[in-house]
């Protein structure tokens, strides 16, 4: 496991309306009690339907964690102190300076909120400034309109589709829009994002 990674298994990234804290298992019925409306797995490549197979991507990504390839949290509200919902750095690699941030859902409720925007800037930060990455990639769904404005949103290229690139929980066919931002542009990005949250 990368020593980077290693220094910061247990850090919590903290802004003005988000935290995000090192996920846990325990985060599970939290995040079972906001996060099982279909709407949230619409796009995803896996099923969660209950409490369990919930329990089960949080151990994978914990089991990722683990192997120093990824860095995920819990997505927790500062005004109530409710847990909405999780995101990830993922495919880390540290010998290239890169790694994705993704396997992002919130809550329906806080959808439009500032909340994922003030995450992501939080994470973009972490990512540039403190691991010294000089790519920062994102991917969703090419159907998946609302995400791939939203990344747009966030001040990342657009690089292409990947296509057939994955296989759909029902079997069917995933196109993939792959996006990124890059440490040269994180200046730009960083006071466009920074004005947006702003009060």
């Amino acid at each position: 496991m990368s020593g980077e990674l290693v220094d910061h298994r247990e850090r919590s990234l903290t802004g003005a309306r988000v935290e995000l804290a090192p996920l846990r298992l325990l985060h599970v019925p939290a995040l079972a009690a906001v996060g099982l409306d279909a709407r949230v797995w619409r796009y995803m490549t896996r099923e969660v339907h209950d409490e369990e197979q919930l329990a089960v991507y949080v151990q994978e990504a914990i089991q990722w964690r683990d192997e120093g390839t990824a860095l995920p949290f819990a997505t927790v509200d500062r005004d109530s102190g409710k847990v909405i919902g999780t995101t990830r750095f993922a495919d880390v690699s540290m010998a290239h300076l890169r790694a994705e941030i993704g396997w992002t859902w919130l809550a329906p409720d806080y959808w439009r909120t500032g909340r994922n925007l003030e995450a992501k800037l939080l994470m973009l930060t972490f990512g540039f400034e403190e691991l010294g990455l000089r790519r920062i990639e994102f991917k969703t769904d090419a159907e998946n309109e609302r995400s791939r404005t939203a990344i747009l949103g966030l001040g990342a290229s657009f690089e292409g589709i990947f296509r057939k690139h994955m296989v759909r929980p029902d079997g069917g066919v995933r196109n993939t829009a792959y996006y990124s931002i890059t440490d040269n542009e994180w200046p730009r990005v960083q006071e466009a994002l920074t004005a947006r949250i702003r009060p």
